[in-house]
């Protein structure tokens, strides 16, 4: 084992692998933002860590990777050790690699971000199961033993893919029903190009066949298969249904010619980018809104956190003329992440702070043709310590625009199917999970457990999968009779 030179990280400063040319950008690339480390520089970067005796990093994570351990292995050259510790923890690695906000969980908590620049982990992640792939790893559940169980997930989203994970390395028999044509959800159809490249996905649907996942794709449950059904054929269900429902904010002129919601525009242009607009219509998901020309278009999105950047960022590469950001918080406020935020900038998006959409205005032909907005001051806090966006008298404003993207967030919502087997839900469509005599991620149906945004309501990826791999264990543990 080699000796680890302290102090590396004087040395080395933080870089992250190359961004594609911003001209590239501008001009309508679609390929991933960041490029892959080679061998020598990913070993520095690792290099750089503390490994500090409380690793904040771990500590952040909502899976809690073994990040110090597999930093150091990186160092050392040992990738297939690394990528066996990275799936310990976390069974989608290299997505979570390429989505996460690192800013604001593990490289926000790392001990050199004040000052040094935090370690580069996010890119290192990716490059520890792309390295291991090429050598030819593939996971090896060659000891693991069949229990004869056998359990049916609902939904192929993240929470969904990383539930089957743990269940057959548990040896119990995973069937994943998607009414959609391939696996991923947002992965798949949400999460833009340049930030997630759709071969990880279909990468990772490889590995999961190779483990024994079985896919049953294009099949609706209340549509093509009850419920009743997969209780009679499997042991016990998992619902990760994500959150689908449009948060629209009752703006007046939201239904003109030129709005969109955010999902159904980031779908729509990620079949458009794939060239699958026409094959596979998304039922539910597009409101019957067709993508429109954004070539010299003012584009205008209300909505300042993750899906926002990706609505500002893919109108970019669409050819808008201008693209504006429109929050109602100051930017340190902003829910999204901060490296998302520069990246946009960059790509020439204009952000207008403090403001507070009240309308959308048309033109005499019933198309968009402004969004006003009212300037605000922030208040005092709620009670989860969030700051209240204050209107400020006599300040209304408009800005022009020629399609509008609502970007105000999606919520859960309770499926008929699900309603009639008696499952429980809050208010605000969150399925509830867990209580006094329920197991955890147990919904009140006994054999139904769930997790992700149809729980939480829309979060991150890397929480989605850390509830579906707890659910998973949760199962496991149902079905084993054991605590």
């Amino acid at each position: 084992m080699s000796k680890k030179l302290p102090f590396q990280f004087l040395d080395a400063p933080r870089q992250m692998p190359d961004k594609q040319p911003l001209q590239l950008r501008l001009q309508g690339d679609w390929s991933e933002l960041y490029g892959q480390f080679n061998s020598p520089s990913v070993k520095q970067q690792a290099g750089r860590c503390l490994d500090c005796g409380n690793p904040y990093c771990q500590n952040a994570c909502p899976v809690h990777n073994h990040i110090p351990r597999w930093l150091r292995l990186v160092e050392e050259g040992r990738i297939i050790e690394a990528v066996e510790l990275c799936h310990e923890t976390n069974p989608l690695p290299e997505i979570c690699g390429r989505v996460c906000p690192q800013d604001r969980l593990c490289e926000g908590a790392c001990t050199l971000e004040d000052g040094f620049g935090a370690v580069t982990i996010g890119s290192v992640e990716k490059y520890i199961v792309e390295a291991a792939l090429a050598q030819g790893w593939r996971p090896d559940l060659s000891r693991v033993q069949d229990t004869g169980k056998r359990v049916a997930i609902i939904g192929a989203g993240p929470a969904g893919l990383a539930c089957a994970d743990r269940l057959v390395r548990q040896g119990i028999a995973a069937t994943v029903f998607d009414r959609y044509e391939q696996i991923g959800g947002l992965l798949q159809f949400g999460i833009p190009t340049f930030k997630l490249e759709k071969s990880v996905v279909a990468q990772r649907r490889e590995l999961l066949e190779g483990m024994g996942v079985r896919f049953k794709l294009g099949v609706e449950v209340g549509r093509d298969i009850t419920l009743e059904t997969l209780l009679e054929e499997f042991d016990a269900v998992f619902l990760g249904l994500g959150a689908y429902r449009y948060t629209d904010g009752g703006l007046t002129g939201q239904d003109l010619r030129g709005v969109m919601p955010a999902l159904p525009f980031l779908v729509q242009n990620g079949r458009r980018v794939a060239d699958d607009t026409a094959s596979h219509p998304i039922a539910g998901w597009e409101y019957g809104l067709e993508l429109p020309d954004l070539a010299g278009k003012r584009v205008v999105v209300l909505g300042g956190g993750d899906t926002g950047m990706d609505c500002v960022r893919s109108a970019v590469r669409l050819g808008a003329a201008s693209v504006t950001c429109v929050y109602r918080r100051d930017e340190a406020s902003m829910p999204g992440s901060a490296r998302e935020v520069a990246n946009a900038r960059e790509e020439q998006v204009e952000f207008l702070f403090n403001r507070q959409p009240l309308a959308i205005e048309a033109n005499g032909d019933g198309v968009v043709a402004a969004v006003r907005v009212v300037t605000t001051e922030l208040g005092a806090a709620d009670a989860r310590g969030r700051r209240a966006a204050v209107n400020v008298a006599g300040s209304e404003t408009t800005i022009a625009a020629d399609v509008v993207i609502i970007a105000f967030g999606f919520a859960p919502e309770l499926p008929e199917w699900l309603a009639e087997a008696g499952v429980q839900a809050q208010s605000n469509g969150r399925l509830v999970v867990a209580g006094a005599e329920r197991r955890e991620w147990q919904t009140s149906h006994p054999r139904l457990f769930a997790g992700g945004d149809c729980v939480r309501g829309p979060d991150l990826v890397v929480t989605a999968v850390q509830e579906g791999r707890d659910a998973a264990a949760s199962i496991a543990a149902m079905l084993a009779g054991t605590q």
